[in-house]
């Protein structure tokens, strides 16, 4: 079993050689726009524009993921793994406002987007490359998911590279 690398740097600015797959997650309510997807549309207008166009498909839903392509050998992981967002008013959903519902991250709904990412990455034999995922916007600890990539990426011996951006 391999271990995450941790590094410090620009998860939208992948280390290294070869395939390599940039990992977050979305919510469900197809929201886009804070965090790391603002360096994301920076770099690169498809994974919004996808992201938008999937939000509504069936395939859409809490432990889903979307690979789009960026560049050669180069995708974007759009992991839906929050429930709603966190707004001033509370947590936000499809359905409405509601306050003290705890954060929007999902764990279980994480781990199966990282299931499915890690067959992904055998498939094209790409490393994977993320921010503390879920631990921000989401509301999540690393603490909870730090043991999803363990038990989901490294242990199909996917090279897998966290990154804490410079401040």
């Amino acid at each position: 079993m391999r271990e995450p690398n941790y590094v410090e740097g620009d998860a939208t600015d992948p280390i290294g050689d070869g395939p390599r797959i940039i990992a977050h997650v979305c919510n469900d309510i197809g929201a886009w726009g804070k965090g790391i997807v603002r360096a994301i549309s920076r770099r690169w207008p498809e994974p919004e524009r996808e992201f938008r166009r999937w939000h509504g498909e069936p395939t859409f839903r809490l432990g889903a993921v979307q690979l789009v392509p960026v560049a050669p050998h180069l995708w974007v992981a759009n992991m839906v793994g929050q429930h709603g967002i966190t707004t001033r008013r509370g947590l936000r959903t499809d359905a409405g406002y509601a306050v003290d519902a705890g954060p929007p991250v999902r764990y279980e709904a994480i781990r199966e987007c990282l299931g499915t990412l890690a067959t992904h990455a055998r498939t094209e034999r790409a490393s994977v490359h993320m921010p503390r995922i879920g631990c921000g916007l989401a509301g999540g600890t690393w603490a909870e998911v730090e043991p999803l990539i363990r038990e989901t990426l490294c242990a199909q011996d996917v090279p897998t590279v966290v990154y804490d951006l410079n401040t």
